[in-house]
């Protein structure tokens, strides 16, 4: 590669790279981004660098307008959108696999809105059914009555919509109630669970101790009278009575020591209201119905590793199929809390309004703030299949979603603060702009009145005589500064060293507000600053944007539009 064609791909990275930030680029940017694509300039960077350093001057002079111009006549490979590749799978292949219909299920508890942890078992158990063209089910493991609403099964099911999870099938184990019972009654009757009376505090201290209660001396017919008894209306009340499994109280694994499969629970069930009074615990449900819904994959949080032995324990003395388990570490953003212990009591003391405040990482929360779900889905997939806790930055999501919404992101200017400048000879009293530097995303017409709109930080070191360049409009030198500034137009031509500047006409300005989500805790404190608002002008062009559009302030970030009034800032 001689000189000249090294400068030509010099000038295309400046080019491509200073059409994406609003006219400028540098110099660093640029050198990192030619050595990254011809590896074997490496070893000239003292050659180079003084090329990079001439043209990236020479590009920061240009006009966007007509940087864009000459991508599209010299470069037009630049604008082109490049046919997606398919995504190379980072997830582990399975075990057990040969000769089997893959399938694999997601099996939230209705008791909550649906956060990124959520997220991040579905989209596994998605992947995984989606990698060996099997089968996902949706299961509500709903049997603990009092903590469930038709709001969190509803919410639960708009949360996979969102992240575009298809599912095959859709169950609730509060359906299958009377099946449980049977497997229940199996166990009895083959003397591996019992009823146990005892008070809670006497069958915890005696599982720390390792020790069997009186209750597992009880014959088969007293068993299944008890049994019958957790039923009855004037029989066992709530606490009084747990159908335990006969496991082994001297196991070291704590939940061998004789767990509990069934209780009573007497409250309001949300889609079953009164109509049972006894209910299995998740350790017995879920791999009961895992067995007979044919689930051959079944993905957990780690902290269900240790009952892997309970579990499969249970399987064989119901003689029934074990499937694949695998496990993986729970994942929670930074200052950022997922757990219903600690949203709960912020929504209760008014510290939050609801589950979609954009500080949340609740599927509505990101949401609401302009996360995709595309970008979800593969900042969870990078993570991979691994068993450790992942407390991720932000800006993890935050990368992935800005590559994806930036194509899509209508660029507009936005002033805070506004101070006025009245301008003289202009030349004309309209100007076109574009929608996106480098995609085409149409163009709008600008009106320009009397005065112009300007952010006071821009203004506040300008003196009478300065010139300023005001973008994509020309040359001003200041004629006077104070409360008002007036100035008047001088050229479009390019010059250096000259303050370049955004604004909005004052005939054409529009007035919002825009909601600052920040880190909700720092140090496990709640941040008390971490919600803002912003009243700022930007172009009437925002309200023929439709709700829930992308945009790109110049120089402030992304924002998602809410309302005609009102933006959500989502990320820079």
């Amino acid at each position: 590669m001689n000189n000249e064609e090294i400068k030509n791909e010099i000038r295309k990275f400046a080019l491509q790279n200073a059409a994406e930030h609003d006219g400028q680029t540098r110099d660093k940017t640029i050198l990192a981004k030619i050595l990254g694509s011809i590896p074997e300039l490496r070893k000239k960077v003292k050659e180079i660098s003084p090329v990079i350093d001439e043209v990236v001057s020479e590009i920061n002079q240009i006009p966007l307008e007509q940087q864009q111009k000459e991508i599209a006549e010299k470069y037009p490979e630049l604008l082109q959108v490049e046919e997606k590749k398919p995504e190379q799978n980072v997830l582990p292949p399975l075990k057990n696999t040969e000769g089997k219909n893959i399938v694999t299920r997601f099996p939230p508890a209705p008791n909550g809105y649906p956060h990124i942890g959520h997220a991040k078992a579905a989209i596994i158990s998605e992947e995984y059914a989606k990698m060996y063209e099997g089968k996902i089910i949706l299961r509500f493991e709903d049997t603990n009555p009092g903590t469930e609403r038709l709001e969190y099964y509803a919410a639960i099911k708009v949360g996979m919509d969102w992240l575009g999870i298809k599912f095959n099938d859709e169950q609730h184990v509060s359906d299958d109630i009377p099946l449980l019972y049977q497997k229940a009654e199996q166990l009895i009757n083959s003397n591996d669970a019992y009823v146990c009376t005892c008070k809670q505090d006497d069958i915890s201290k005696d599982r720390r101790e390792m020790r069997s209660c009186k209750c597992t001396t009880l014959n088969l017919e007293e068993n299944q009278k008890r049994w019958k008894n957790m039923f009855n209306e004037k029989g066992y009340k709530e606490g009084q009575a747990l159908l335990r499994f006969r496991g082994d109280m001297k196991s070291g694994n704590t939940t061998m020591r004789d767990p509990a499969l069934f209780r009573i629970n007497e409250k309001h069930h949300a889609r079953l209201e009164q109509k049972y009074k006894v209910w299995p615990t998740y350790d017995f449900s879920g791999i009961i119905l895992d067995s007979l819904n044919d689930v051959t994959h079944a993905m957990r949080s780690k902290e269900f590793e240790l009952r892997k032995e309970l579990h499969n324990t249970i399987l064989q003395k119901l003689g029934m199929r074990i499937p694949e388990f695998l496990f993986f570490g729970r994942l929670e953003l930074v200052g950022m809390p997922v757990s219903k212990s600690a949203l709960k009591p912020l929504i209760e003391n008014g510290k939050i309004p609801w589950y979609d405040d954009p500080r949340l990482p609740t599927l509505e929360g990101l949401r609401r703030r302009g996360i995709r779900p595309e970008a979800v889905r593969k900042f969870i997939l990078s993570l991979g299949l691994t068993k450790n806790d992942t407390n991720s930055p932000f800006d993890a999501l935050e990368s992935f979603n800005r590559k994806i919404i930036d194509h899509d992101s209508i660029r507009l200017n936005l002033i805070k603060n506004p101070k006025k400048l009245s301008i003289t000879n202009l030349p004309t009293n309209s100007i076109e702009l574009s929608n996106h530097p480098t995609v085409d995303l149409g163009k709008r017409i600008v009106e320009i009145g009397e005065n112009i709109l300007l952010s006071e930080e821009d203004m506040n070191d300008i003196s009478v005589n300065d010139e300023i360049r005001l973008m994509s409009l020309g040359n001003v030198k200041i004629t006077e500064t104070g409360s008002k500034f007036t100035g008047e137009y001088i050229d479009d031509e390019l010059k250096g060293n000259v303050k370049k500047i955004q604004w909005i006409s004052e005939d054409n300005a529009h007035e919002i507000k825009i909601i600052i989500p920040k880190q909700l805790f720092i140090d496990e404190k709640f941040n008390e600053e971490s919600l803002q608002t912003l009243k700022v002008f930007t172009e009437s062009h925002y309200l023929k944007l439709k709700d829930n559009d992308e945009i790109q302030f110049i120089r402030f970030g992304y924002c998602r539009k809410e309302s005609s009034h009102q933006a959500i800032f989502t990320h820079k």
